[in-house]
Order: structure tokens, then sequence, then C-alpha cells
């Protein structure tokens, strides 16, 4: 059970005056204890809520890391063009796609060599070329232990992993002050005791760590569907945030744990097969991180403007969606072009743009302010190009 399950020590978090709780644990207005540090004024526009670890370091920075360390890989990927064809080519399948987080785990092994070299090169290419102001990276700690070790040796890790990489991105916020937490992702194809493990972790770390998560494959859910139940059962007692991939593929459809969930990861299939769940994730104020270039990666959709008939229908339900790159390395898409690619595809007008980047801000777990001012300066433009007819 989810409250017997072993508490890895907490690691100690970058130092950070902590902001007030919010008031209450509803919903749209619920934030990680000690949520992170405001930012300066107009130190970027975008909030991404949806990055992973395994598919957010650029495909230069993985193989640069190969050649300083002399990884086995090099013998395959010897020329970063071959790294980079491989990682970008488009998959079949979820589960094929996934296999690419695998490789980049590898070379996040051993986690003492190589978690500050990737997140510092994450945090300063996210400041300085993505224009974020707030960056949520998510991530298995387990997966970033030794697969040699036992798992209660691989669970006593786990601890170390966050401590390393919310170390590595507070040496950078002196340079590169973005707003930066992490969020634990528990693992379908992981046990309940890792699982267990990850979360009393998640909610011993705060505010390294602003929520939790249930990733990977999505052919084991309903089969295993009572049991994250549980946990994200747990999570709410102990008051934590909660996200979740679900509804991304028809079977990652578990209704039951959508009153648990304070966002959902991706829930495209909530628009495409499960309209009638719109109201009820509307009034719950809960947020859709819609991933766009990940679903033509996957296979699960053809082109960006299958995505204008779902958005419209989340927008008239009331429902807020975020925009994310979910593995932005990977695709070698940022999320401004993320936003781009809607836009001139006419998948979203200007306003719902501005929308969306407002909505991200909202529902940051660890963001505690309002949105940046220039994000306000686009609104109020947005808002003029619609009285204006253009």
């Amino acid at each position: 059970m989810a409250d017997q399950a072993r508490r890895p020590h907490a690691p100690t978090a970058p130092a950070a005056p902590p902001a007030p709780d919010a008031p209450t644990p509803a919903a749209p207005s619920r934030r990680a204890e000690g949520t992170a540090r405001r930012p300066a004024a107009g130190s970027g526009l975008y909030a991404e809520l949806h990055l992973h670890l395994g598919g957010a370091i650029l495909p230069n920075v993985l193989h640069a890391f190969m050649q300083r360390s002399a990884h086995p890989l090099l013998r395959r990927y010897p020329t970063l063009e071959r790294l980079e064809r491989h990682l970008s080519r488009p998959r079949r399948s979820l589960d094929e796609y996934l296999r690419l987080h695998e490789l980049v785990e590898s070379l996040q092994r051993p986690a003492e060599r190589a978690l500050a070299y990737h997140v510092s090169r994450l945090v300063r290419g996210a400041y300085l070329f993505d224009n974020l102001a707030y960056m949520e990276l998510r991530h298995c700690p387990l997966l970033r232990t030794d697969p040699a070790l036992p798992m209660s040796a691989r669970i006593d890790s786990m601890p170390r992993v966050v401590e390393l990489i919310a170390r590595a991105a507070a040496e950078q916020s002196g340079r590169f002050p973005l707003v930066f937490a992490q969020v634990l992702c528990m693992h379908s194809a992981l046990p309940d005791e890792a699982n267990a493990a990850i979360l009393e972790l998640a909610a011993a770390a705060r505010p390294a760590v602003c929520a939790v998560d249930l990733a990977g494959p999505t052919g084991p859910y309903r089969a295993r569907a009572r049991a994250f139940e549980r946990l994200f059962v747990r999570a709410r007692s102990l008051g934590l945030p909660t996200t979740c991939h679900l509804y991304e593929t028809p079977e990652g459809a578990l209704p039951r744990l959508l009153p648990l969930l304070d966002r959902i990861g991706h829930g495209v299939q909530i628009p495409l097969r499960h309209p009638r769940l719109l109201s009820s994730v509307a009034k719950r104020g809960q947020c859709l991180e819609v991933c766009p270039t990940t679903y033509l990666r996957t296979g699960a959709m053809r082109d960006y403007a299958e995505l204008r008939p779902l958005l419209r229908r989340c927008f008239d339900a009331g429902v807020d969606v975020a925009i994310c790159t979910d593995n932005a390395g990977l695709h070698n898409v940022r999320l401004p072009h993320e936003y781009e690619n809607l836009l001139v595809r006419d998948v979203i007008t200007i306003e719902e743009l501005a929308r969306c980047m407002t909505a991200a801000f909202r529902h940051a777990f660890a963001w505690g302010a309002p949105p940046p001012p220039a994000l306000g300066r686009l609104t109020a433009a947005a808002a003029h190009h619609h009285l204006s007819g253009r």
C-alpha cells in the first residue's frame, strides 16, 4: 500500500524563500508547498508545464556528453547527424516512441556524472533561446539509478537524483533566472513498491519537487487501475499536486482517476472520443497539457490541423489548455515554435494563443505569481486584434 511504502530521505532543496500555500486544495488554485521564488518582471514569456528529462536534452548536447565521457554509444552514433536522424524520425506507436527515452536515460546514468551537465545546459538554453520564465521538468528518479542494484538500493538512491537536478538548476539561477521545479513520475512498468516510494519522495522533497505524475506505456493502465487510483488518493491526502498521462491514447482512458488530478497530461482523447467529459473537466478547473508535435511523432496524428476541432471543443466547454513540448530536444521543436506551428496553420487564433499561454502560468504548480507583464501586453494586443476584426 502507498501509505506503507519506503520513505526515502528527502534531498536538500535549493535555497529559495517559500511563497504562501494556496488557501484551499481546489484544483484551480493548488500549489506545491513552498512555491518557487517569483522571477524578475519581464524575465520570460512562456511557462513549460510538460517536459521530460528523457526528451528535453538537444541531440548536440547529448552527443557532446557522449564524446566527453567516451560513452559506448559513440560506436553506434559516431556523428551528431546519425544521432539526430535516429532521434527525430517519426515512430509508429507510443510504445516505440517511448523507447527513445531509454536511450537518453542510459546517458543520464550514473547520475553523479551526467545530470549536472544535462540540466545546466537545459536551463541555460530554456532561458536564452526559448524565452521561458517557468519550467516544470518531469522525470522518473528510479530510472536514473543503477539498474544493477537491487530495488531497495535503487529506491534509496532516488533522493540523490532529485538533489542533483535541483542543485544543477539552482547553480544556473543567478545567470538564467527562470523558476524551476521538478515533477516526479511514477511509471506504469514499475512495481507498486517503487511507485509508492516515488510518490512519498515527491511529497517529502518539496519545494524542489512540485507534483507527482504517472507516465510510461498506457497498455498496463487498465489492469493496474486500482493500484494507480490508490496512489493518487494517497497523493491527495498528502496535499501533493497531481498530474497524469491520461487519455493520451484509447488505452489510457481511466475515468476514475480524473477527479484525483489537478492537471491532465495530454488528455486529447477526451475531446476526441469522450467529449461528454469536458463539462466535468471544466467544472473541476483542470487543465489539459497538450503537446502537439508528440502526436505527429507517435503516429497518433498526421497533421497539426487535426488538433483544430479538439482544441475548439475544449475552448467552447471552458476547459483550459496549456501548450507544451513534451520532448523538445527529441523533436527539435521548442515551446515558442509549438505555438507558432499552431498559429500559422490556423489551428488557434492569436486570442487563443494568449489564452493558452496565460492558462499555463495559472495552472503552474510552483509559479505563485501573476503572469509576466509581457504576457499581459500580449493579451491586451490580442483583444484589440479581435475587436478590430483584423
